[in-house]
């Protein structure tokens, strides 16, 4: 089998972290966001992967290069020179995905994390023998989505957006399964799946929707970054996979929600968690404090600090005495000074900051 991953955009809604590298290369619980999909996708029988990409796509390709050894699963490149949409990129790759016979393929949205029931999803997709599977995935509030309504078989019947009276609690999950005969509807220009190919599916009763079973986050933005870190901190199913991961792994310490890189050094005192993710080669002090955070790679945080619900990005250092809280975001190569208070700072990379940031705000 194959896959199409759409990793395209810009990743403009989690800079400062997409300033320096594309939003799929982004660590999340330890690894690139991408690799949670590859590792689901080689697990269920994929043997190659297609990326359509956009921005940095020389960054991507040397990025995955070492991936794509590790996980013995092929990958190839679609190159969207103009913004395609999320199904423009299917027409684009259309040799590619038909080639060796494949008779149904994966597509999956970049930025979406959760436990991947794709084996499921196949079951299910050859049970209807229709042209189309979504996943779907419960949400409290339908009436901020795009909702989907199907009939009890799961034929989706019709799509509501942003429902003003209730009609159902499913949205699309961004994880679909596709015959072939998809690749006729979709003509090379830049195209949504979403409100120009599914509604005219769903009209001849081609495309159907499974439910999506346990957690679920887009987290291609901070708040929502740190809610998926947290939902899936707190999954069985990873929790298991951590703790039979290898001695090297880049999550074998899991422990009350809190994962640390086995060569991440922790000095004394340290209170981690609920709810914290610590990167490789992260140096912490003494008396330190994280709440809902990620540490990524290579950083130092000063003791006596506290972290609470922020992403300190790759290469920082937070100096002694500092708080950040409220959603700070730290890019790259970071420096904060001692006895700093950032609450709510997005700081863009390579930026020295050396005094109190008390409103929320870009800061250059």
């Amino acid at each position: 089998m194959k896959a199409l991953i759409l990793v395209g955009g810009y990743g403009t809604r989690l800079r400062p972290l997409t300033l320096s590298i594309p939003k799929p290369l982004v660590p999340f619980a330890n690894k690139p966001m991408i690799i949670h999909q590859i590792e689901a996708l080689k697990n269920v029988g994929c043997t190659e992967v297609v990326l359509a990409v956009s921005y940095k796509p020389i960054d991507m390709m040397e990025e995955m290069k070492k991936y794509e050894d590790e996980y013995k699963i092929k990958i190839t490149y679609s190159h969207e020179t103009s913004p395609m949409g999320t199904a423009g990129p299917l027409a684009l790759a259309r040799e590619v995905l038909l080639a060796d016979n494949t008779d149904m393929f994966f597509v999956l949205n970049s930025d979406v994390i959760c436990e991947y029931p794709l084996a499921d999803l196949v079951t299910f997709h050859k049970k209807h023998g229709k042209e189309g599977t979504i996943m779907v995935t419960k949400v409290e509030e339908p009436s901020k989505y795009g909702v989907v309504v199907t009939k009890e078989d799961g034929e989706i019947q019709k799509f509501v957006e942003k429902p003003q009276v209730f009609v159902g609690n499913r949205i699309n999950a961004g994880i679909y399964l596709f015959n072939k005969e998809i690749l006729d509807r979709i003509e090379l220009r830049p195209t949504s799946i979403e409100k120009e190919i599914f509604p005219v599916m769903s009209s001849s009763g081609n495309l159907f929707a499974m439910d999506l079973p346990g957690f679920w986050m887009d987290i291609g933005q901070p708040k929502d970054f740190l809610t998926g870190m947290c939902m899936l901190l707190a999954s069985p199913k990873f929790k298991e996979k951590a703790l039979k991961a290898p001695q090297d792994a880049s999550y074998k310490v899991v422990n009350d929600t809190v994962l640390v890189h086995p060569s991440a050094k922790i000095g004394k005192g340290c209170v981690l968690g609920p709810n914290v993710v610590i990167g490789e080669n992260v140096v912490i002090g003494d008396g330190v404090r994280l709440e809902r955070t990620t540490i990524m790679h290579d950083c130092k945080i000063g003791s006596y600090s506290l972290i609470k619900s922020s992403i300190v990005g790759w290469s920082s250092t937070v100096g002694m005495w500092c708080r950040l809280d409220n959603i700070t975001v730290l890019g790259e190569d970071v420096q904060i000074r001692d006895e700093v208070f950032i609450n709510g700072g997005m700081i863009l990379p390579h930026k020295g900051v050396n005094e109190n940031i008390l409103e929320p705000g870009i800061f250059m």
